[in-house]
């Protein structure tokens, strides 16, 4: 009896362990597929996430990607440098032999490189067209926008005529996509402000006061213009189409000046008036400063003047080319003012003075009231003075008496003269200013102009 018992377990073990070698473990394969920064456009990067349940053994294929297989559990990331439709396969086994295969499909974009070129026809003055050139690659949509523009948007790939009617800086901005992502690219155009005619009126420099008869020059400062048409009616020339012209007006009076200034599009004129007054032959210069021995060598305050360039000049600046434009020269023993003289340009060096190349001689009056020559002028007459009618009748003679010297006692003080090209003048001494080595006189200067 026990013998059948063992008998009937040995059986009944013999069937249990048969059965379980007729059943093999099942597979799971399945993976995730993560797009790195979800971004398609080559390169792409793919992180593979392996979920398969119930497998030992892997086997990757990767089509076009970097790498192109593996038989790691977990592969990691995929490269992709080219566009196109991938799969990704897993195929998982097991010890048993049962073998699963999972796979997925991946679609790589071109990469998306937005670029374009504005085009402006003929040139930038309102109203300016610009047409675009779309040169975008990778992209399957467009999206334009043009600040102040008309039309302000576009959907198109390459917009044209396009307009901006207002001057200054505008954005063009494009989006460009493939329906799945979009990126942006802009740039800047300049619209030329608005047409603007506008000019200044200089008159040569010795014609400064629009005495008759005088020279103007013009500087033209007009915006967005590239032509001019002038018109004068009472000068020389009457027109011009100079940028910068230069005439010549010979009578007193008001006078029109009209600049019509224009470019491809648009034009603008603009007028305005000078007045040229009667010629009194006479030039007014004021607050001329001449400096004492020390000033003058120090090249602190210069001592030499000409009234026809209007400059103090110091030892250091004499002009060694025009020594014969200097005129006036003043000497000044010390800064207490007890010896002062002024003194022809052609003598300066008998008082401490380098000698003035090619200087002209001009003949002194510093003591009307020791002259005993008859020339005489009034502080009263010289301030009066409007024209140089006064200067014409005086007799300016050399006398030992009106040569000589004189202090800071009488202020104002009236010394005379007369050029060697025959213009008569006065010199009014303001002021003595005491200063140390910078001690200076300030002196008004009446002279003909010829």
């Amino acid at each position: 009896m026990q013998s059948i018992k063992y008998i009937a377990v040995v059986v009944s073990i013999w069937l249990l362990t048969s059965c379980a070698k007729e059943v093999a473990l099942p597979i799971d394969a399945d993976f995730g597929v993560e797009v790195e920064n979800n971004d398609y456009s080559v390169p792409v990067r793919v992180k593979i996430t392996n979920l398969t349940e119930g497998a030992d053994t892997y086997s990757w294929t990767f089509k076009g990607g970097v790498p192109a297989s593996s038989t790691d559990k977990n592969p990691g990331t995929i490269l992709y440098t080219a566009s196109g439709n991938y799969t990704i396969s897993l195929e998982a086994s097991n010890q048993d032999g049962t073998k699963e295969v999972s796979s997925y499909q991946i679609t790589v974009d071109d990469a998306i490189v937005p670029d374009f070129r504005v085009n402006i026809e003929n040139d930038a003055f309102l109203p300016m067209i610009v047409n675009m050139e779309n040169r975008t690659t990778g992209a399957t949509n467009y999206q334009w926008t043009f600040e102040n523009g008309i039309p302000p948007s576009s959907t198109v790939a390459s917009p044209q005529n396009i307009v901006f009617n207002e001057p200054g800086n505008h954005i063009i901005t494009l989006k460009a996509g493939n329906g799945r992502e979009t990126i942006l690219v802009s740039d800047t155009v300049m619209v030329a402000p608005d047409i603007l005619a506008d000019f200044d009126i200089v008159p040569a420099f010795e014609d400064d006061d629009f005495q008759a008869p005088v020279t103007l020059n013009f500087k033209n400062k007009s915006i967005s213009a590239t032509g001019f048409e002038w018109k004068f009616g009472t000068a020389a020339p009457s027109s011009s189409l100079e940028t910068n012209p230069t005439i010549a007006i010979n009578e007193p009076g008001v006078h029109q000046i009209k600049l019509k200034a224009f470019n491809s599009k648009r034009s603008h004129t603009i007028s305005k008036e000078v007045t040229i007054y009667k010629n009194t032959n006479l030039r007014i210069l004021r607050d001329v400063k001449l400096g004492i021995s020390t000033a003058h060598h120090t090249n602190q305050v210069g001592a030499l003047y000409s009234t026809l360039t209007r400059e103090v000049y110091d030892a250091a600046s004499v002009p060694l080319d025009q020594g014969s434009s200097i005129d006036i020269a003043f000497f000044a023993l010390n800064q207490d003012f007890n010896f002062n003289k002024f003194v022809s340009p052609d003598e300066v060096s008998d008082y401490t003075f380098e000698p003035i190349p090619d200087a002209k001689h001009t003949k002194i009056i510093n003591l009307q009231e020791s002259c005993e020559c008859g020339a005489s002028l009034s502080v009263m007459e010289f301030d009066a003075m409007e024209d140089d009618s006064l200067l014409g009748v005086l007799n300016i003679e050399e006398t030992i008496g009106g040569i000589q010297d004189f202090d800071n006692t009488v202020v104002p003080r009236i010394v005379l003269f007369e050029f060697w090209d025959g213009r008569k003048g006065a010199i009014k001494v303001k002021e003595f200013v005491q200063d140390g080595t910078n001690s200076h006189i300030v002196v008004d200067v009446k002279v003909q102009k010829q």
